[in-house]
């Protein structure tokens, strides 16, 4: 079958429905592979060239149809992606060789599983691999990553011979372990947990409280422009604070308000009715079976014992079971989620090193490290925060 190759430097010049047309074919869509989303990245000067971040966004065209698309970046660091290569860009390094540029399909500081390779069968997703290949090799680039993949991603890059990496995230679901039900409410949710952690997070909630704090949530629409801009203040604090710019501009909040505000959920802590601190989520499919929640960024104008597990964790899932949200993804690291009923999960990225000796050295590298990430699955799966079944 005969596919028209098309690379693109803006993803604007690709046209938003046909794009969001292909994405909602696939096996895991998410909001942040929305043309919208894509598209505001660019535009707000997040992801460009300035900031490391080239667009080469790769897609098939059958006459004026689009069948197949990947948002795929040039980098020049690794900055901003969340599966580490630091190590292995050291190592080119020590042996006089270059590791960037380097070709990457992600989405710019977004360590969300999704789909990258979309197409509108198995056949045109091999054809754009193959095409992703073939760019990254007349560009001279070092590799090619794929990050946070779908089962229909990685099944493409496993008949292609790419090397498969596993990392690990956690994931709080909307049912109870024991009964298989979704929660009614916290307190059915709580009950579901330990005694011990039960009252660790009795304990952290209470300690808000107590500090005067409440919560108001607003989402879609309703998250005004001056809610927006706290969240921004907050956003930005947070990472000037540990010595950092932030990666995502005021302009591209305000084009999530503009183009994708049905996507968002905003909770602001206040005291004395002066807003203090805010967390920021972003959903997909309210009011389907497979709702999913998101969370993404978080900041705090004045500190407060606990505030952060109260903003981050417990609103959102107080949330979550009110409005029937199946999964809440809590984002990359921290088994300190577990106490708050995250549980891990793996998640897959897949990698093409052009250079044969180092595509083995990292294949032996992937191996001892998949072995040590199954063992650490194993390890936390023994400490679950939920009640054990009783024997009958």
């Amino acid at each position: 079958m005969d596919y028209v190759i098309r690379v693109f430097v803006n993803p604007f010049d690709i046209p938003a429905l046909a794009w969001d047309t292909l994405l909602r074919q696939q096996d895991a869509p998410s909001p942040f592979m929305q043309h919208a989303y894509l598209g505001a990245l660019h535009a707000s000067g997040s992801a460009t060239p300035e900031t490391g971040w080239t667009p080469q966004f790769v897609t098939l065209w059958q006459a004026d149809v689009l069948v197949a698309a990947c948002a795929f970046y040039i980098k020049a660091h690794s900055y901003g992606e969340y599966v580490f290569d630091w190590a292995w860009a050291k190592a080119y390094a020590d042996h006089n060789l270059n590791y960037f540029p380097k070709g990457v399909a992600a989405v710019p500081f977004t360590p969300v599983p999704g789909s990258r390779l979309l197409a509108v069968d198995a056949h045109a997703r091999k054809a754009l691999l193959e095409s992703m290949l073939q760019v990254c090799q007349k560009q001279d680039l070092s590799s090619l990553h794929l990050l946070f993949t779908s089962p229909n991603d990685r099944e493409a890059c496993n008949a292609q011979g790419l090397l498969q990496r596993q990392t690990v995230q956690f994931h709080w679901r909307n049912a109870d372990k024991m009964e298989g039900i979704p929660f009614v409410d916290f307190d059915s949710f709580l009950a579901s947990l330990s005694q011990e952690k039960r009252k660790k997070i009795r304990q952290e909630r209470r300690r808000v409280a107590e500090a005067n704090v409440q919560f108001r949530t607003v989402q879609g629409t309703d998250i005004r422009t001056q809610d927006w801009d706290f969240f921004y203040q907050c956003y930005e604090r947070t990472y000037l604070e540990h010595g950092n710019a932030p990666y995502l501009s005021r302009a591209f909040f305000q084009s999530m308000q503009d183009h994708m505000p049905e996507n968002w959920v905003l909770f602001i802590a206040e005291r004395a009715q002066q807003p203090i601190a805010c967390s920021l989520i972003a959903v997909q499919g309210l009011g389907t079976p497979n709702a999913v929640a998101y969370g993404r960024y978080w900041g705090a104008l004045e500190r407060v014992d606990c505030l952060h597990f109260e903003a981050c964790y417990y609103q959102p899932l107080n949330w979550c079971i009110a409005n029937s949200v199946d999964c809440f993804e809590g984002g990359a690291q921290g088994e300190h989620k577990m106490a708050r009923a995250l549980m891990p999960v793996a998640t897959y990225s897949a990698h093409w090193l052009a250079h044969p000796a180092f595509s083995d050295a990292v294949e032996r590298f992937l191996e001892r490290e998949t072995a040590g990430v199954d063992n650490y699955l194993d390890h936390l799966a023994e400490r679950s925060p939920f009640k054990h079944q009783e024997p009958q």
